[in-house]
C-alpha cells in the first residue's frame, strides 16, 4: 500500500478510534474538562520521523489530518485544559519548526506542528488506563514525498467534527437607521498572537473590544458584534465574512503588536493598500497572515472566497471613507491624550481589511516591544480610555459619513 493510502486509512481508522474514545469516556463517567499532563506530553524525534505523544487525564474524542501551505499537522480533540504546558518543553525535534496548542472553538482544542519537512502519519492510537482514566495519544510520523504529502493534505468534511459557526444577530432587513460595527479583537485561541511576560494579545485586545462594545451601546443607536466574545480561534476570512453577514456599516480590527526591528509605539490605524507605506508595515501585515497559516487554516478555495469581496467598483467608494475613518479616529485618540505613533496613518496589505464594501480600519492600539506601551496596557485606567475615544471617533465619522452621501449619490 502506498503512504499517502496508508494514511487516507489511518484517518478512516481514527474516524472509529474517535467514537470508540468517546464512548469509553462515558462510560467511565467522566464530565471533567480533560488536562494535559506536561511531563508525558512531548515532539521527539524516532528515526528519521517523529513521535507525538500527548498524555491527558482521560480519553476524549480526536482526529488528526494534514495541511500544505506551509506544510502542517493538526490534532483537533475535544476540548483540553492546556495549563502547564510548555511549547520549547514539549518541542524536542528540530522536524518541527513551530508548535501551538488551544482553544479552536467552543468545546474543541486544536494543536498545530508546523513541519521543516514532509511527514504521513504512519500509526497511532489513544492508549486508555481501564482503572485511572488516564489516556496517551501517541502518533508516530515518517518522511514521505511533497506530492504524497499533498495528495493527502485538506481539512475532511465530517458532520461530526464540522464545527458550528458561531451564532450572529440577524442582518436587517433594511436600512433601520441603526449603525452596525463589527469589533474584531484579534488573535484568540490557539493564536495568542504578541506575548510579553504576562500579557498577551489576544486577552487585551478582547478586554479592549468588549470595553469599545459598552462605550458604544452606551451611546445608543449603535448596533455592535464581535467576531469574537471568548478566547477563540476565527480565521482571518471568517473576521471578513461576519462583517458582510451582518451588513456592517464599518469594521474595526484591534491589536497590540510586537515589531521586533525598529522602536515603533503609540497608537497607528492601517487602512487597505496593495503596497504598503513602509516596510514595517510590510512585515506586518505578513506576520497577521502568517498566524492565521499557522493556527490551522484550510485554505482550500482561499481564492475563490477573497475574490468574491475583492470588487474594484466597490472599493473606489470605500477607500476614502475608510481613510476619513482613520482620520477621525487619530484626531479622538489625541484628544484623550492617548500616545499616538509619530506616523499615525500607514497602509497595508492586511487580509482582514479586504471587505470592498464594508469601511475597515486596524489599530494597533499600542507596540507589546515599547515598553511605555506596555506600561499602559498594564493600566487598567487605559483600555477604557481607549475604548472611549475610539467610539467618539467613529461617532464622528458617522455624522461626516452622513453628511458626504448625498454628494457620493450624484
Amino acid at each position: 500500500m502506498s503512504r499517502p493510502a496508508r494514511f487516507l486509512c489511518a484517518l478512516a481508522a481514527m474516524a472509529a478510534m474517535t467514537l470508540g474514545a468517546a464512548g469509553g469516556t462515558l462510560a467511565q463517567g467522566l464530565s471533567a474538562l480533560a488536562r494535559v499532563a506536561p511531563g508525558g506530553t512531548a515532539i521527539t524525534d524516532e528515526g528519521r520521523g517523529i513521535r507525538v505523544e500527548l498524555a491527558l487525564s482521560q480519553g476524549v474524542p480526536w482526529r488528526m489530518f494534514a495541511l500544505a501551505d506551509p506544510e502542517r499537522l493538526v490534532i483537533d480533540l475535544r476540548e483540553v485544559d492546556w495549563t502547564g504546558l510548555d511549547r520549547d518543553e514539549a518541542l524536542r525535534s528540530d522536524r518541527v519548526t513551530d508548535l501551538r496548542f488551544g482553544t479552536y472553538r467552543p468545546g474543541w482544542s486544536r494543536m498545530v506542528l508546523t513541519l521543516a519537512e514532509p511527514l504521513a502519519l504512519d500509526r497511532s492510537a489513544m492508549r486508555i488506563d481501564p482503572d485511572t482514566g488516564r489516556a496517551t495519544m501517541i502518533a508516530r510520523f515518517v518522511p514521505t514525498d511533497a506530492a504524497g504529502f499533498a495528495a493527502t493534505a485538506g481539512a475532511p468534511r465530517d458532520p461530526q467534527w464540522d464545527l458550528p459557526e458561531p451564532g450572529l444577530p440577524p442582518a436587517p432587513a433594511g436600512d433601520d437607521g441603526v449603525l452596525t460595527v463589527v469589533i474584531d479583537p484579534g488573535h484568540g485561541g490557539v493564536d495568542p498572537g504578541a506575548v510579553r511576560g504576562e500579557l498577551m494579545e489576544k486577552t487585551l485586545m478582547l478586554d479592549l473590544a468588549q470595553a469599545l462594545r459598552e462605550a458604544l451601546i452606551r451611546q445608543g443607536d449603535t448596533r455592535v458584534v464581535l467576531t469574537r466574545s471568548d478566547d477563540v480561534f476565527v480565521p482571518l476570512e471568517r473576521r471578513v465574512s461576519i462583517a458582510h453577514e451582518v451588513r456592517a456599516d464599518l469594521f474595526i480590527s484591534l491589536h497590540a503588536d510586537v515589531l521586533p526591528y525598529g522602536r515603533a509605539h503609540g497608537a497607528t490605524f492601517y487602512t487597505l493598500a496593495d503596497t504598503a507605506s513602509d516596510e514595517a508595515s510590510a512585515k506586518l501585515a505578513e506576520r497577521h497572515d502568517r498566524d492565521d497559516l499557522l493556527s490551522g487554516v484550510d485554505l482550500t478555495g482561499k481564492d475563490d472566497v477573497v475574490a468574491g469581496v475583492l470588487m474594484d467598483l466597490a472599493r473606489q467608494e470605500t477607500a476614502p471613507r475608510a481613510r476619513a475613518l482613520s482620520r477621525a479616529l487619530q484626531q479622538a485618540v489625541k484628544a484623550a491624550e492617548v500616545p499616538l505613533n509619530s506616523r499615525p496613518h500607514r497602509a497595508a496589505d492586511f487580509s482582514v481589511l479586504k471587505a470592498a464594501d464594508i469601511p475597515s480600519v486596524l489599530i494597533e492600539v499600542g507596540y507589546l516591544s515599547s515598553e511605555r506601551d506596555r506600561r499602559n496596557l498594564s493600566d487598567p485606567a487605559f483600555l477604557p480610555r481607549i475604548a472611549d475615544a475610539i467610539r467618539d471617533g467613529i461617532l464622528t465619522w458617522q455624522a461626516e459619513d452622513a453628511a458626504l452621501q448625498p454628494l457620493v449619490r450624484q
